[in-house]
């Protein structure tokens, strides 16, 4: 069968490649790909600055944004043949640490997890894959291709159920504004579920044209393309999906008092700014707000995820998939284009 391999730590390594039917050591459920997401993640390993393939392997099957049908499953799985589903990313640890055993692998302590399609474990970039029953996800099958959302909006179900979690600290009223840095697929989908929640969304993104200014407004928030004066706003919560450290700056002391900063983006290391950690401190501290960071997601989250994406209008979510490549033009999907919000490959077609 075909499957985007690359060599972790050498860039521009990767290719299509003949490989092996899945190990049945994958899991017992069987699954026909239909779909892969790209994401900046796979851009790093194709750079040669992240990733590392299975002990013994020179190659790694690329891809975590996985959607496929089930073929074949065990009657005691709950799954059946034809089911759509999407296999969770991270396995916990042998070990395992606290937080791993507690099923709570998206916050392991001490790193000996593994990941599909990105850390010494084979991704789902290939024409078949196998899951183990626990780590598969059984979705609406109205969803359809639109499945493949799945992974990424199980990011944000899981930087949703920490900030509320962390809201519950002392709230005596309930959040009501929201305030998202970026309009790519991760803020998209903050937004998403910020109005799912009945929050007043803003959405600010450095794009003054293309359809994401559209695509906010049709989903009932607000797109601000001119920081300004913005962080006047003073949002409960704001949730900043970019990863450039100068927003990240800004939007440090920026939420109302009591309010809280989710960071998703990843910053490259080396990018040092000026900051003034005294006004920092001092807003923190005397305002009760919070900061903290989010990656990855277990299976509650993708659980949340799939309600989400359950929920939201079907044409509002098919706007977020701007390009649509067959497996055949895998290395244009790869490439990130002007204008891109989420790519996405399609094994059907």
């Amino acid at each position: 069968m075909r499957a985007i391999t690359v060599s972790p730590g050498v860039a521009n390594s990767a290719r299509l490649d003949d490989v092996g039917e899945p190990s049945a050591s994958d899991g017992a459920v069987l699954v026909r790909t239909l779909a892969l997401g790209v994401c900046a993640t796979d851009r790093e390993i194709l750079a040669g600055a992240y990733g590392s393939a299975p002990p013994g392997d020179k190659r790694l099957v690329l891809g975590h944004e996985s959607l496929g049908v089930v073929e074949a499953a065990p009657e005691s799985s709950g799954l059946a043949p034809g089911d759509l589903v999407v296999g969770i990313v991270r396995r916990p640890d042998p070990v395992p640490c606290i937080a791993c055993a507690a099923g709570e692998w998206d916050m392991c302590r001490n790193g000996r997890y593994t990941e599909r399609g990105i850390k010494e474990r084979h991704g789902y970039g290939a024409e078949r894959f196998r899951l183990e029953p626990e780590f598969t996800v059984k979705i609406d099958r109205d969803l359809g291709i639109l499945g493949v959302l799945l992974e990424p909006a199980s990011i944000l179900a899981k930087a949703w159920d920490h900030t509320e979690r962390i809201g519950h600290r002392a709230r005596v009223s309930e959040p009501r504004r929201l305030l998202v840095t970026g309009a790519g697929p991760i803020g998209l989908l903050a937004a998403l579920m910020g109005v799912q929640r009945g929050l007043d969304v803003h959405v600010l993104d450095h794009n003054k044209g293309g359809p994401k200014p559209a695509i906010v407004q049709d989903l009932g928030a607000t797109y601000h393309s001119d920081g300004g004066r913005l962080m006047d706003l003073a949002p409960d919560i704001l949730m900043e999906c970019t990863g450039v450290p100068a927003v990240i700056r800004d939007c440090l002391a920026a939420t109302a008092p009591a309010g809280i900063v989710c960071l998703t983006g990843v910053t490259e290391l080396g990018k040092v700014l000026d900051l003034d950690v005294g006004r920092l401190n001092r807003t923190m501290v005397l305002d009760n707000d919070v900061v903290f960071g989010t990656v990855n997601a277990n299976r509650r989250h993708y659980e949340m995820a799939a309600e989400a994406l359950a929920g939201a209008d079907r044409s509002w979510l098919e706007r977020l998939i701007t390009r649509r490549l067959p497996l055949e033009r895998w290395c244009e999907a790869l490439e990130h284009r002007k204008g891109d919000i989420k790519v996405i490959i399609d094994f059907a077609q």
